[in-house]
């Protein structure tokens, strides 16, 4: 996907703007460069209070079943400790944690923690999605009920056109 997505009930015509004060975004992926943020998210990131940043761990299926989870946290924290730099350069407060192994479980954590008023989700493409993120938006959509708004990066970290 090339633009953001912002398909979820809530979300303000042309003519308003919801007021985000808290802002959960969640990291499947990073971008390499900041500047590359779409016009869309920049705006809602910039208009937010308040920003909490959660990037699930996303073992792979036979890690998962296997336990073998610490090279996916490891992986994690970097990514966590990249989107925090990058928000903080661009004059964004924000704060975060590495999620759950199981993506769900880490959205469903985080908006129990934080409380959002809208969620931004940076995905893989979807040629490099991880089992759990398939059909991922449509799960957070109907079980939180927030505006949410996406965007997709790939596997160099650039976003992707698809």
């Amino acid at each position: 996907m090339s633009a953001p997505d912002t398909t979820a009930p809530g979300v303000a015509g042309r003519n308003r703007t919801p007021a985000t004060r808290r802002l959960l975004v969640v990291a499947d992926a990073a971008l390499a460069d900041v500047a590359e943020l779409p016009p869309r998210v920049r705006a809602i990131i910039d208009e937010a209070g308040e920003i909490y940043v959660v990037t699930p761990t996303l073992p792979g299926r036979l890690d998962w079943l296997a336990s073998e989870l610490n090279p996916s946290r490891h992986i994690a924290d970097e990514r966590l400790d990249t989107v925090l730099g990058q928000l903080r350069s661009i004059g964004a407060r924000a704060r975060g944690t590495t999620g759950d192994d199981s993506t769900l479980t880490a959205f469903a954590d985080a908006v129990a923690q934080f409380q959002p008023d809208h969620i931004l989700i940076g995905l893989r493409s979807p040629e490099h999605a991880n089992w759990q993120e398939r059909r991922l938006v449509k799960h957070v959509q109907k079980r939180f009920g927030l505006p949410v708004t996406t965007f997709a990066i790939d596997a160099r970290g650039h976003l992707s056109a698809t």
